[in-house]
């Protein structure tokens, strides 16, 4: 049959009825790559038994990031309600994802964004769809601030992951990870910025196994999900975060976050409770990376493995090879780890500083000179 999106996939794990008008756009169903030549290098690096890692691509959801599975569900949700209007802060792919769900479901978005500090390809999205697109002079906080404002005073439906239903949509990664490998893997690995990605690939996780999770607001506790466990285990959660913009690692929120991983440059986590609840009941951690090693992490997966991600996606692979290579990850160890975003949402950054392209004459001996001199 046709693949129709993962509300109709998941339909008997997610909280819709016969009522629910579907808004999608065949999100979903993203591949599962195992990564062969860096792994490989790691073993020979290690000496230790290899370990296999994946990496789950969400940049080939339909508007190019995980916000998609969130988005289906957080517009369905609103048009059950019969809203016309939606609203979000964000960095750029949740402002994508809303004005694109948003135009599917013949609403309106209205997007906050921070003045100057998401990528042009980003914007581009929202524009292209036809949302409002209100630029703040101030950073993702200050907008989510104004959101929950503004929705008290206008008929807005947030959209953002504080929205419940967002992070059942997000579940559902972990259900096509475990159908993907057979079982649960040992270790999850996922960057880390607003902090609802983290929670619900956990309770994902959680429902798969027949457990409950504090990481679901949705059920209060009761999942009604259970009855029909399909694995007996359940990942350690790891969430990284890029080093100027981690307040997990700082314990407390960050005033003025800073880092080139737009997508996760977030001082104050929505989803902090929940984060930290997948992070102490799986046993996990959260850490942090730095911009260069994360900018290089994202060359080697695209040169070494052929997936190109953006910045902020590399931080899980970045984070994941670091503990391998400490031992805190143990060797023989089946590792996933999230990409979140597509490396097209920022060319700019992917690009900078690096000798990209080489001009030269259009005859046969200039370019077989250009060719040999590689070889």
């Amino acid at each position: 049959m046709r693949y129709q999106g993962l509300i109709e996939r998941y339909r008997d794990r997610l909280p819709v009825d016969d009522t629910t008008p579907v808004v999608s756009l065949c999100e979903g169903d993203t591949p599962l790559i195992e990564l062969h030549n860096l792994t490989g290098e790691l073993a020979a690096e290690t000496g230790g038994d290899p370990v296999r890692i994946f990496v789950k691509y969400e940049g080939l959801n339909p508007t190019g990031s995980f916000k998609d599975r969130g988005m289906t569900m957080a517009v369905s949700k609103a048009a059950e309600k019969g809203a016309k209007a939606i609203v979000c802060a964000s960095t750029g792919n949740t402002s994508a994802a809303a004005a694109a769900y948003a135009a599917r479901a013949g609403m309106t978005a209205f997007v906050l964004i921070p003045e100057g500090k998401i990528p042009m390809g980003k914007l581009a999205q929202a524009i292209a769809h036809g949302a409002v697109v209100l630029q703040i002079r101030g950073n993702f906080d200050d907008g989510m601030r104004l959101v929950k404002e503004v929705a008290g005073e206008a008929p807005v439906e947030i959209v953002n992951s504080i929205n419940p239903y967002r992070l059942q949509g997000q579940k559902t990664g972990a259900f096509e990870i475990i159908e993907a490998l057979g079982d649960a893997p040992d270790y999850h690995c996922i960057p880390v910025g607003n902090a609802g990605n983290i929670s619900g690939y956990w309770i994902g996780y959680s429902e798969m196994a027949g457990c409950n999770t504090a990481s679901c607001t949705l059920c209060n506790g009761e999942c009604p999900y259970l009855e029909q466990p399909k694995t007996r285990k359940r990942p350690v959660m790891v969430g990284y975060q890029a080093a100027g913009a981690a307040p997990f690692m700082r314990g407390a929120p960050v005033e003025a976050p800073e880092t080139l991983a737009t997508a996760i440059r977030i001082g104050n986590p929505q989803s902090w409770d929940l984060a930290r609840a997948a992070i102490e009941e799986s046993g996990g951690w959260f850490d942090e990376v730095t911009d260069d090693e994360l900018l290089a992490t994202q060359s080697l997966l695209a040169t070494r493995e052929g997936v190109f991600c953006e910045p902020a996606s590399a931080v899980s692979l970045c984070g994941a090879v670091r503990d391998i290579r400490a031992g805190r990850i143990p060797g023989g160890s089946t590792i996933t780890c999230t990409l979140t975003g597509h490396g097209l949402k920022d060319t700019a950054t992917a690009i900078a500083g690096r000798e990209t392209v080489e001009t030269v004459d259009a005859d046969l001996a200039s370019v077989k000179a250009a060719i040999v001199g590689r070889l």
